[in-house]
């Protein structure tokens, strides 16, 4: 059974990443910061939401396709 905090993060999540893919960065900073209001240290929200950072300060190229390659281990 999925609680309402779980729905409501979930909403704002896939909100975030549907925006992330699409180059959307503010508005998936947006929604990825709403989903960590509801669940506070939510390891996905907080990984997206430092990429969205990160890209929005450094786009990616024009040919990237959604996926993040990790630089350092």
């Amino acid at each position: 059974m999925i609680t309402k905090e779980q729905e409501e993060l979930l909403k704002f999540y896939n909100a975030g990443l549907i925006a992330y893919k699409q180059r959307r960065w503010d508005e998936a900073i947006k929604s990825f910061e709403e989903a960590l209001k509801i669940v506070p240290g939510d390891g996905p929200s907080e990984i997206y939401l430092e990429r969205a950072k990160k890209f929005k300060e450094n786009p990616p190229s024009d040919d990237w396709d959604g996926v993040y390659v990790m630089t350092t281990k």
